[in-house]
């Protein structure tokens, strides 16, 4: 029997066939296949229901003597989202084989699509062969082989198969990816997720450069999944010839281990592990290591005794209720160069609720409570110093610090009034200033309220009046001389009143607007009163720059604050394109009554009149941004501070440059460097990378790298040389090259799930 082209059918007869070639490819080597239930709005669009399919072909022949259905020319079979094509198909009903031939093409609801030369499967799903097997799965993989085997729903076997992830190309599909696993025999296990291959080779450009009897990875349509993450690989004149290799163990859906040994071949291994734990209330995040080695000299040559060395940083934060949780931070190494001898990466993070400061470590415990008007937390933090100079017996134990605020719903006065408090206990066990002595212990307690409103007139003009109220309790014991061995108690009452002014002038120019505000600030306080015996704890960091030009308050800390009569002032202008580039410049000053002592006089804040900041910043084409902060002599118009960078990010180029100049710094010294980092794809998919740490008041180069990569859609290859010219105890100048490379789906950052 016969049926016309464009033939549409609905036959118990061939549901089985249908089903089984549909269903053949499309989890092979990919991930499950995609159940349309009834009722779904895939089986409602082709009206198919859930066990209903549609045929179509040129010819459609039933053959009741030899009990064989055959479709043949442009043979199309639609079944639960999937599509099968071939020039001919046969189904025995004898056997119930079904058989497809000539340019086999089957494509999964997910968007796999299997390619073949011939096409056997039986009627009951479980087992098939295919020959000039060939797939695109899921992350763009490509898989193909001689022969492929269906032994049930959950295996299936490749022979002589070819696996890669890259790009095929197709004016020359005889030329090799870019990297690619080649295998007399693969298998797919589904139901574990897993790849094997037996006599596995892996090609770069087609030439072979590993071999194992035994190999597996993942199956990409894996969210997590145990296996070797990629390696990193050092030479340098520190630890010889260096092979890091990671293994991520996925212990359960919430839970995994990385265990990363780093193998050295002038030194001991030293051993990386890091632990993730992720619980209904919170997570852990840990990272530790351990090695029992000599101390190391910059030319990695063994000093000293024997020991253990190691090192711990860890995190976790938990919810306890709707406003409150709780949280840690642990990081300690057994000596200060750990991180610098074995290269450990990423330690200055921020863990905890204590912003992180480079060659400090800091372990805490908190508990926060927050909500909409209202924050409170309380905290003990203790700091582990690893700078040359650092001694951990000056540095304060903190516990505790509280700090919390209240907003009361709506306005008071017109305005936003906040309720501040503040309180933290310092101990010491050894002074700073002389050695035998202990180290003075301080506690203070803050509380303060602060007010702010803001009018606009009719003219644009714009007033905001603020006030700020504050009292300070002071106790201090093991006073250093003069006063040796004494306690005191210091209270003192501090508070400011006064007004911003800014009148923002609009203008708008054909595709941008420009924007000019003059900006003007009063501020009335008593004169400063600071008692010496008041240590500067908070407030010795102090940089006077745009960004706290209009602060009633210019230190940053509770144990020093501004007083007098002073008037801020600046201007700022800004032009803004619709296409997204702009540009801004700002520009003040600031004025006191009488010059306020506690200012130091490098900060520029210390006369009556301060120095000059400007500063500018914009994106004036696209990838391309830049800022600059400067701060000048009053009279002289010298440069005291600058800070200069520029960022790019375009198609072929992405980097940075930044360029600080310090008359002197927070240490008392001048300070004058450049650092800058980048990569340019020169040709193709070749480039090179390069960074650079320049110490321009010494006249060296602080750190230098220079490498060389290749980058495509499937693979991340580069070769890197660093030299470092430090000096740090028995640490001295180093040289290395690392590699670094990473192929897709096979445990990297870009790829994985």
């Amino acid at each position: 029997m016969s049926l016309a082209r464009r033939h549409a059918g609905r036959a118990g007869l061939f549901a089985g066939g249908a089903l089984l070639a549909l269903a053949f490819a499309a989890p092979a080597m990919a991930q499950e296949p995609i159940r349309t239930p009834p009722g779904s709005a895939m089986a409602e669009d082709e009206g198919l229901g859930d066990q209903g399919f549609y045929l179509e072909s040129d010819l459609l022949v039933q053959d009741d003597a030899a009990r064989t259905v055959t479709a043949t020319g442009e043979v199309e079979v639609r079944y639960r989202g999937r599509t099968l094509r071939a020039g001919n198909l046969v189904y025995d009903l004898n056997t119930g084989v079904i058989t497809a031939r000539d340019k086999v093409v089957v494509i999964d609801p997910s968007g796999a699509v299997t390619f073949a030369d011939v096409m056997i499967l039986d009627e009951e799903l479980r087992s098939g062969v295919v020959q000039g097997f060939s797939a695109r799965l899921a992350n763009n993989v490509k898989i193909a082989a001689a022969t492929a085997v269906r032994r049930s729903d959950a295996v299936n076997e490749l022979d002589k198969a070819i696996y890669t992830p890259c790009e095929i190309c197709a004016d020359e599909p005889t030329r090799p990816p870019t990297w690619s696993i080649r295998a007399d025999k693969v298998v797919q296990d589904r139901d574990k997720q897993i790849i094997y291959y037996r006599n596995a080779v892996i090609e770069m450009f087609g030439v072979p450069v590993f071999y194992a009897p035994v190999f597996w990875h993942p199956d990409p349509s894996a969210e997590r999944k145990s296996g070797l993450l990629p390696p990193e690989i050092v030479a340098s004149n520190r630890r010889g010839l260096s092979y890091e290799q990671p293994y991520a163990w996925i212990i359960s859906p919430s839970e995994d281990l990385v265990i990363s040994p780093q193998l050295n071949t002038n030194v001991n291994p030293f051993l990386n592990f890091q632990w993730r734990r992720r619980f209904q209330s919170g997570q852990i995040n840990a990272r530790f290591g351990y090695t029992y080695e000599n101390d190391l000299d910059g030319d990695g040559d063994r000093i000293g005794a024997r020991t253990s060395r190691s090192y711990i940083l860890a995190d976790g934060a938990f919810d306890l209720s709707e406003h409150w949780r709780w949280g840690f931070a642990a990081e300690r190494a057994s000596e200060d160069l750990v991180f610098d001898k074995y290269d450990i990466s990423d330690i200055y993070a921020q863990r905890g609720l204590i912003p992180p400061e480079d060659k400090r470590l800091t372990s805490q415990v908190y508990a926060v409570r927050q909500d909409e008007r209202s924050y409170f937390s309380i905290a003990a933090v203790s700091i582990q110093g690893l700078r040359p100079a650092d001694n951990d017996r000056t540095f304060p134990t903190v516990a505790p610090l509280v700090e919390g605020y209240w907003e009361p719903e709506g306005p008071v006065f017109g305005g936003r009034l906040r309720v501040r408090g503040r309180a933290v206990g310092l101990t010491r066990e050894q002074s700073q200033f002389v050695a035998t002595q202990p180290g003075a212990d301080s506690a203070r307690a803050s509380a303060g309220v602060d007010w702010r409103t803001t009018f606009t007139l009719p003219s644009g003009l714009r007033l905001s009046p603020f006030a700020e109220a504050r009292a300070d309790l002071f106790n201090i014991s093991d006073l250093p001389p003069p006063n040796l061995g004494q306690d005191a108690s210091i209270s003192r009452a501090v508070g400011v009143v006064g007004v911003d002014v800014s009148y923002p002038l609009y203008r708008r120019d054909g595709d941008r607007t420009i924007v000019l505000e003059p900006l003007l600030q009063v501020a009335l306080s008593p004169d400063s009163d600071s008692d010496p015996l008041i240590a500067n704890e908070d407030s010795s960091v102090l940089e006077f720059d745009e960004t706290n030009l209009l602060r009633a308050n210019k230190f940053p800390g509770f144990d020093l604050y501004e007083g007098g009569q002073r008037v801020n002032v600046g201007a700022r202008a800004t032009l803004l394109y619709d296409d997204g580039r702009n540009l801004s410049l700002m520009l003040g000053r600031s004025f006191r009554g009488e010059p306020d002592p506690q200012f130091p006089t490098r900060s520029g804040l210390l006369p009556k009149a301060s120095d000059w900041i400007v500063a500018a910043e914009g994106a004036p084409v696209d990838g391309l941004s830049f800022f600059t902060r400067a701060r000048f002599d009053a009279s002289s118009w010298d440069v005291r501070r600058m800070e200069v960078g520029v960022n790019v990010n375009l198609d072929r180029a992405t980097g940075f440059v930044r360029y600080l100049r310090d008359n002197q710094d927070i240490t008392g010294v001048q300070r004058e460097d450049i650092d800058f980092a980048g990569e340019i794809m020169i040709a193709g998919n070749w480039g090179v990378t390069f960074a650079g740490v320049r110490d321009v008041e010494s006249d060296v180069w602080r750190r230098q790298e220079f490498g060389a990569l290749y980058r495509d859609d499937c693979i991340d290859l580069a070769v890197v040389w660093v030299h470092e010219e430090t000096y740090n105890r028995t640490l001295g100048p180093s040289d290395s090259v690392i590699l670094r490379l990473t192929l897709a789906t096979l445990g990297d950052k870009g790829y994985r799930q």
